[in-house]
């Protein structure tokens, strides 16, 4: 963060009359006080390691989602800050835009668009989901990993200057009244100079989706995000969540039962069951592909996101051909893939962690 934002961040809390941050509103705790129902349990949509995300709305009616952080003196005002300056940079469709902020001297919040139709991790079975959400077709969940990687492919290679995420993830990646994909929190990125090495002493992201060079090494770079993406992708075919277990060598497993079962030519036994058989073969083959191929561990060997998009822009472009024939002849019957179930616990997905890279080797 730049000395001048930081300097400036600090001047505009001490001022009393509301002002705008180019495109940005200044709301007062009060507003937002009365628009989350004072903060209220049942308005809460989602919580993290920063803060919790309220559902509110506004006097005009509109409805917004109020990101409160925690420990504003610290880890808040560290996200706060860089939310600002990451979405002041990264205007696009397929990124959540801010809709203004609350800035006190005992409050850090962010306000955002309310994305109706939830996460991806709301739509991927799971015990907390119950059956009761319901299922994305096939079409819509390439639509869906279309969508989240022309946002991630602006901001690696068409924004200035380019941006990594460094937490791509289902419970990233919004979903508004059309399912149009829009990935969001952008907290934990990093700005790209060529200048500096993009080691960190601090490892930032969450368990199972951490490219391993990142979590031996503090090492970030855009194929940092490609790896988390192909898990996202991942689990949009499966159905099934990475991080099942608080085990960081969890994700490991994952790629490796679904590497294993491509090999056996069983592909049939890694689509989720919810699909009740309605996907392509051929288009699940190459989505399967793709996403191993985003999450080989060198990220030399990964692709570009200009060159991932390139491929999901063929599957969706082939599948919406098709789209009119579900139910047709192409069909699997459809067995579930799974892990072993042994390896579970009660981790929630949606935490996201700074640890200093030295306590990932030991035990936790």
């Amino acid at each position: 963060m730049s000395d001048n934002f930081c300097a400036w961040l600090c001047f505009a809390v001490q001022q009393d009359y509301d002002f705008e941050i180019g495109h940005l509103k200044r709301f007062s705790f009060r507003e937002l006080q009365v628009a989350t129902g004072n903060f209220s349990r049942r308005n809460v949509l989602g919580q993290g390691g920063f803060g919790v995300v309220y559902r509110g709305c506004l006097p005009n009616k509109t409805l917004v989602a109020v990101k409160r952080l925690k420990d504003p003196n610290f880890t808040g005002e560290m996200q706060f800050q860089t939310e600002v300056e990451m979405i002041g940079l990264a205007l696009h469709r397929n990124l959540l835009r801010l809709y203004g902020f609350c800035m006190t001297p005992e409050e850090r919040m962010l306000v955002y668009p309310y994305m109706p139709n939830g996460s991806v991790a709301d739509r991927l079975r799971g015990p907390e989901t119950g059956g009761e959400i319901p299922c994305l077709n096939w079409n819509r969940r390439l639509r869906i990993a279309l969508g989240a990687a022309r946002g991630l492919l602006y901001l690696h290679e068409q924004c200035n200057p380019r941006i990594i995420h460094r937490d791509v993830k289902a419970a990233n990646i919004l979903l508004d009244e059309s399912f149009e994909a829009v990935v969001g929190d952008f907290g934990l990125a990093k700005l790209l100079d060529r200048r500096d090495s993009h080691v960190t002493t601090a490892v930032r992201g969450t368990i199972g989706h951490i490219a391993p060079e990142y979590l031996s090494t503090g090492q970030s770079s855009e194929k940092t995000d490609v790896f988390g993406f192909g898990i996202l992708l991942l689990e949009l075919i499966t159905g099934q969540k990475a991080l099942d277990a608080g085990n960081d060598q969890l994700h490991d497993c994952y790629i490796m039962q679904v590497k294993t079962l491509h090999e056996e030519k069983k592909l049939e036994m890694l689509i989720d069951k919810d699909l009740k058989g309605c996907f392509d073969p051929s288009e699940l083959e190459q989505a399967i592909e793709l996403a191993l191929q985003c999450t080989q561990s060198h990220p030399t060997l990964r692709p570009k996101m200009s060159e991932v998009l390139k491929v999901l822009e063929g599957l969706v472009g082939h599948s919406g051909v098709e789209e009119a024939q579900a139910g047709g002849s192409n069909m699997y019957e459809a067995r579930p893939f799974s892990f072993s179930r042994q390896q579970h616990s009660g981790i929630h997905e949606a935490s996201s962690f700074i640890i200093e890279a030295m306590e990932l080797s030991g035990p936790r």
